[in-house]
Formats: C-alpha cells, sequence, structure tokens
C-alpha cells in the first residue's frame, strides 16, 4: 500500500466527530481493516485500536487526542483524523478540525445526540465543510435507527437524508428486533449482504424490500433533485419521468463535496456492515484538498501576502497541527501541507504565535522566527510511523525531531518565510492549584510542564504572585487528571492538586488613625522611630496611595521614603486574611525620632506598625468580579441567568443572535466561577460556552466573609516552587 500522495485529488482528509462513546475510534478501525492498512480491526476496550495508542486513552479506554491514520481506497488517499469525543479535550478536536477538509459526524442509534455535536454541525455549516452522518451501535439494545435519522434531521436540518437502510436477519429494513445482516442502497434498489463476511454480496433487492423503503426512496431522490444544477429535472421527476442512476449519482457526488448535501449511512462497526458504502462516499463524495478553502498568510511580521493555493508546485507553506513526544522517536510534529511540497532532510523556516499563550509563567511558546531542518517524513498510522520520500500540499504527514517547532507554528521556504493565520483554541477556564508531592519532583515540575503545554495548547500554567500558587489552568477535571497522570507516567512527576485560591484584597471600612511605635535598648546602639499615620479609604482601583505631611521636621527627611517602604511592605502581607491591603491612601502626618538610634530600618518598622494600629477601625475583604459572557440556545437562557444569580452575579445584558442562540452577559465574583467550565455543561446541557475577564473589585459580604476567613485559617498559602 502507497503512503505517498500523489496529487492533491488523491486526498482525501475526513475528521470524524461526535460525542464521546459514540464509536468513532470503532469506525476507524473498521475502515483501515476493510482497505487492508490492518490485518483485522482492534477494540477500545482492549486498547488495541490504531488510534488510541496514548497510554492513557488505552488505561482510561477513551480517545484523548487527536490521532491521524492514513489508508487507501479505491486510488484515493484516506486521511482518517480521530478525535475525542470528551467536552475537555475540545483542544484536540480544534486540532483535527484543522486538518480536515470534510467531517464524519459519528452518532451513536443508542445514545443520540447531544448539544456539543449540534454546536459543531452549526459551526462546520458556517465555513462550508462537508459533512455526512454515520450512525452506529445498530448491533446494540434500543438502537433505533429511523428515531436517529429524525432527531438528525430534526436538529442539523434540511440536506440530511439516509442514503442506505439497515437491513435485518429477518428481512424487515429499519425494524431494530434483529440484528443488523445487510443494507439496502435507496438509489440502487440493491441488497448488500454483509452475513458472515466482511465485503458485502450484493444483489437485487426482493419485492417486499421495494415496498418497504419505496417512501424514503422518494424523499432521496426529490432531495437530490433539488441540489441538482439541472433546474428542469424536478419538472421531470415529478411529470412522472423516470430519472436515472446515471443522472442521479452525479447530482449526489456533487452536492455532497459542497457541503450543502448530508447523506446518513448506518453501520456496524464490529461486523463491517456498511463500511465498504461509506468509502465510497468518503472517495467520491467528499472533496480533495484543492476545493478548501486556504487559510491567510502574512510575513513572520504581519505584512499581507498574496493568497496560496493547493499546488504541490507553489511556495512551501505547512502548519503543525499536533506535537506529541515519543519515547524513543523524540518530539514528533503532525503536520498538514497547505501549499509547495515537504521533502525530507532540507531546512524550513519556523514562524510561530506567542499571543495564544499569554500569560503563562512556565512555557516555552516563544515568538518562532529560526530556521530548523526537517528530518525524516512518515506517514502516519496511529504510533506506526510509515517512511514516506515528500509529503505534497493537501496532504498530513509527521515529522521527527523539530525541536523548535511547536503546534500552530508554520513550516516554510527560508528564502519565503510566511505565517499563517492561526485556528482559534478555545481558552482554558478551569483553575487547580497544584504542587510538587516531594522535593526531588519539584526539581523536575518546571520541565516537565513545560514540556506538556508544548504538546496541549489548552493547558496555560502561571503562577500567582498574590497567593504564591502555581496554577494549572485546563478544560475540565477529565483534562486536569490526564495531565496529572501524564506528568507521573511520562515523566515521573507526582503532583498534587490543592485547592485554588482566589487573589482577593483587604481595604478600610472607614477612616482611621495609627501609630507606631518601636523603641529598643539592648546597649549600643538601640533601635527608634514613632510614625503617626491618617489611613483613609479611596475609590476602587485606586490602588495604595501615600502622602507626606509631616511638620517640623518630627521625622527627619531622610526617614520618609523608609516609612512608605514599611508601610507598603506591610500592606503587601494584609492585615486580615494575608491578602494586599488596596484603595487607600496613608498620610504620614508626625513622629518622633533619636539622633543616635533612628535608621532607615526602624523606621520602616514603624510605618508597618502604625499601619497595623490603623487596621483597628475596620478592614474589609475585596473579590475580583470578571464579567462574563456566555452563549447558549434560548431554550436555556432562563436556566443559565437563575443560575447566576446563585452564584451572587449581576446580569447585565442579554442579545439573541438570531439562530436560536443567545448570549448572556453578567458580572460574577471570581470566587463563584472556580468550577463554572464544569457547571455550565449541566446547566445548559452542553450548549454553553463563555469568556470571563477581570473587570474589577468589589466588597466581599459579610456573611461570604466569615467563610472565606474560616477557609483561610484552616488552609495556608502554599508555596510550590515555579519557573
Amino acid at each position: 500500500m502507497a503512503h505517498e500522495a500523489t496529487a492533491p485529488e488523491r486526498v482525501r482528509n475526513v475528521v470524524l466527530v461526535g460525542h464521546a462513546g459514540s464509536g468513532k475510534t470503532t469506525l476507524v478501525e473498521a475502515l483501515l481493516a476493510a482497505t487492508g492498512a490492518v490485518s483485522r480491526p482492534g477494540t477500545v476496550q482492549d486498547g488495541t485500536t490504531v488510534t488510541d495508542f496514548d497510554e492513557q486513552a488505552r488505561k482510561q479506554r477513551r480517545s484523548v487526542s487527536v490521532a491521524v491514520a492514513s489508508t487507501e481506497h479505491a486510488g484515493i488517499k484516506l486521511n482518517l483524523i480521530d478525535t475525542p469525543g470528551h467536552p475537555d479535550y475540545v483542544g484536540e478536536l480544534r486540532a483535527g478540525l484543522r486538518g480536515a477538509d470534510a467531517a464524519l459526524f459519528v452518532i451513536s442509534a443508542v445514545d443520540g445526540l447531544d448539544g456539543a455535536t449540534a454546536l459543531l454541525w452549526d459551526e462546520c455549516a458556517s465555513v462550508g465543510m462537508p459533512r455526512a452522518v454515520v450512525v452506529t451501535k445498530l448491533d446494540q439494545p434500543r438502537a433505533d435507527f429511523d428515531e436517529s435519522v429524525a432527531v438528525c434531521q430534526r436538529v442539523f436540518g434540511e440536506g440530511v437524508v439516509p442514503l442506505y437502510l439497515p437491513l435485518h436477519d429477518e428481512g424487515a429494513a429499519g425494524s431494530d428486533s434483529d440484528p443488523v445482516a445487510g443494507l439496502i442502497g435507496l438509489l440502487s434498489l440493491q441488497l448488500y449482504d454483509y452475513s458472515g463476511r466482511m465485503a458485502p454480496e450484493v444483489r437485487d433487492a426482493d419485492p417486499q424490500h421495494r415496498e418497504l423503503v419505496e417512501g424514503k426512496r422518494s424523499d432521496l431522490i426529490e432531495a437530490i433533485i433539488q441540489e441538482s444544477e439541472d433546474d428542469a429535472l424536478m419538472d421531470r421527476y415529478l411529470g412522472g419521468e423516470e430519472v436515472g442512476l446515471e443522472i442521479l449519482v452525479p447530482d449526489l457526488e456533487r452536492a455532497v463535496s459542497r457541503g450543502s448535501f448530508f447523506p446518513v449511512l448506518p453501520v456496524v462497526g464490529l461486523n463491517g456492515v456498511g463500511v465498504h458504502e461509506l468509502l465510497e462516499i468518503l472517495a467520491q463524495g467528499f472533496p480533495s484538498p484543492l476545493a478548501h478553502p486556504l487559510p491567510a498568510v502574512t510575513s513572520p511580521d504581519g505584512d499581507p501576502r498574496s493568497p496560496i493555493s493547493c499546488d504541490p508546485g507553489g511556495p512551501l507553506v505547512a502548519e503543525v497541527i499536533k506535537t506529541t513526544t515519543d519515547a524513543y522517536v523524540g518530539r514528533v510534529s503532525l503536520v498538514r501541507v497547505f501549499s509547495g511540497t515537504l521533502h525530507p532532510d532540507t531546512a524550513v523556516h519556523v514562524s510561530g504565535h506567542s499571543a495564544r499563550f499569554a500569560g503563562a509563567t512556565l512555557e516555552n511558546h516563544e515568538d518562532h522566527d529560526v530556521d530548523e531542518k526537517v528530518g525524516v517524513l512518515t506517514s502516519p498510522l496511529g504510533a506506526t510511523l510509515r517512511p514516506t520520500g515528500r509529503c505534497i500540499a493537501g496532504d498530513i504527514c509527521t515529522v521527527a525531531r523539530l525541536t523548535r517547532a511547536e503546534t500552530s507554528d508554520t513550516l516554510s521556504d527560508i528564502d519565503n518565510p510566511l505565517l499563517i493565520e492561526p485556528w482559534v483554541l478555545p481558552e482554558p477556564l478551569l483553575p487547580v492549584a497544584i504542587r510538587a508531592a516531594s522535593p526531588s519532583d519539584e526539581e523536575k515540575m518546571a520541565e516537565s510542564l513545560g514540556r506538556l503545554t508544548v504538546e496541549d495548547a489548552t493547558v496555560r500554567i502561571e503562577h500567582d504572585p498574590k497567593t504564591q500558587q502555581l496554577v494549572l489552568w485546563a478544560m475540565g477535571e477529565a483534562h486536569v487528571a490526564l495531565v496529572l497522570d501524564r506528568l507521573k507516567d511520562r515523566y515521573g512527576v507526582q503532583v498534587e492538586a490543592i485547592a485554588h485560591r482566589v487573589s482577593l484584597r483587604e481595604t478600610f471600612q472607614s477612616a482611621g488613625t495609627g501609630r507606631g511605635r518601636l523603641v529598643k535598648q539592648s546597649g549600643g546602639h538601640g533601635q527608634f522611630a514613632v510614625c503617626e499615620i491618617d489611613v483613609e479609604p479611596l475609590p476602587p482601583g485606586s490602588g495604595l496611595e501615600f502622602v507626606d505631611k509631616v511638620v517640623g521636621g518630627s521625622v527627619p527627611r531622610q526617614y520618609i521614603s523608609s516609612v512608605e517602604k514599611g508601610v507598603r511592605a506591610r500592606a503587601e502581607r494584609g492585615l486580615m486574611a494575608g491578602y494586599p491591603l488596596t484603595d487607600v491612601r496613608v498620610t504620614l502626618t508626625g513622629g518622633k525620632s533619636h539622633s543616635v538610634d533612628s535608621s532607615d530600618a526602624a523606621f520602616a518598622q514603624a510605618g508597618g506598625l502604625a499601619l497595623e494600629d490603623a487596621a483597628a477601625s475596620g478592614l474589609r475583604l475585596l473579590e475580583p468580579v470578571d464579567e462574563v459572557e456566555i452563549t447558549v440556545d434560548d431554550e436555556y437562557v432562563g436556566a443559565v441567568m437563575t443560575d447566576l444569580s446563585s452564584r451572587r452575579g449581576r446580569v447585565t445584558g442579554t442579545e439573541p443572535l438570531g439562530n436560536g442562540r443567545s448570549t448572556v452577559r453578567a458580572d460574577v465574583p471570581a470566587t463563584s466561577l472556580a468550577r463554572y467550565a464544569i457547571e455550565l455543561r449541566s446547566v445548559a446541557h452542553g450548549t454553553g460556552v463563555f469568556t470571563r475577564g477581570y473587570v474589577r473589585h468589589d466588597p466581599v459580604p459579610a456573611n461570604v466573609a466569615e467563610r472565606i476567613l474560616a477557609d483561610s485559617a484552616d488552609a495556608p498559602v502554599h508555596t510550590p516552587a515555579h519557573g
């Protein structure tokens, strides 16, 4: 089997998407077995599938990262891109979409559709990506093909029409009472019998089959004719003219390729029913990379450049869509070539983006603008890397040992460096504080986390200087567990998750006065300093303002700055719960000094003592408030608003988007958003996405402040090492 594409028109890049457990990985196994890429299909339960080669995927028995398996059918190279269905791994899904030209939506006949899959369908529709629907798990109890099709038609909209119906052992098309033994083609009216074989026996359908499918066949023909470029074809059909397959099939393939018709196919992956028919759709109906819009390019400095085309003879423009680490090979880059041809053992220019990773302290995502040599090129079959002599425009390959190139970086010609417009990655919104379990783990933790952030662009690591915590930002609890497991299994680093502390602040409730007195005599030079201050609250966002109003030299001029340093240092440590003091004006009004025993250190300490004394007038906690913007299906807007109110949020506005979805904006205390990335999924049934951004600090209600202070007393601030 050839591993090298000969021309862009002989390539199909197909991403498989769908909710977790819908059967995507099993379907890939069936396709690989049917094309001879593997001798027999593996199973998810046994951990023997091609695309679930990651050690964590095998342990969890589900996909956790994007993987590519290349095979061939009818002279067409198929790059099958398997993606995880769990919402925590949406970054992997994004990478799969970036490398694809068409999408297979895999729907379980038992579990149906979820909100996230419906959202993804709309997203693919917005960019015109061709799609087909595969209904799986028809061999399981409660499977219902007709109901699955009806749900898809209701949720996905027009153009979703079955091409085949499942045929059961007792011969009833569409019945779910018996095992699926084959298919009946609605256009050809042929029966595809898979009884006891991987390849079907094809014969004309029996008369009783024709009667059962007559109505669905008419619906299919009318749907195809509506997509035909022959405007008169519908009139001829309604007038009684028989429209032959030689007209319908080309019209069907063109409609599928341009993303206006979406065939539904029943497939039973374990026994291969429907796999050969699906392969025909992939090869003949899905478009080649020549028909796929290409991303815009600029120079590394951001200057616009001429649009690229999917031409093997054009300038090299390729993108790293996924970076992984192999224990033996080292770093492995999954690369989609958009223009030109990538050759082994040649030098390329690497251009990269750093803005996507802004704010991370432990990161290796600096701007890339370097030259690097490409090593061996391989065609991926999961973890199996098969050497290839080149990778042309439109194809996908893997490149070993690119030491500088990272996910989303651009590879281009050295004499014509270019930069691809980056794809949108979701922002990690679940914070978890972590620390090393032992001193030996602490030594290795920074480097290991840095490697993981190179592999997974939806992981962000940052050190919070206010709480002295190392914070892992991830997509959800499963994502956090995956990162910690990889640290342990791959790098031998044991890391513990601890309670995440939101960076609160303190301020004065009302004006107060304070006196700081430091008098120590122990023989020789002592320490003497007295400071008197007034403190008054300021408007939010003012910070700490220090004013000198000393009259008559009671505090010598050379010690004024020392008093200010002492006040600011004490304010940074907090006066009530260890949080920084802010939004106050501290005015130095007087004091006393000693000609021998006064010093900078003494007045700095006295300044801090004066601030402590003034705090007796009363302090209050301030909490950060984030502006949250939630986009959700209209039917869940009320539930989202009710949930925000329960979080002490204040809804500031709603806006209908006109496509059955609305945006809700609210100001919500950050302390109420710690698990919102997880809990919104339940409230909005998987249809909600949100962003958040800091806007201000507000006073904490008394009852909440009491709870926070109690928690602070029980949970001291941890200070793990950070890079």
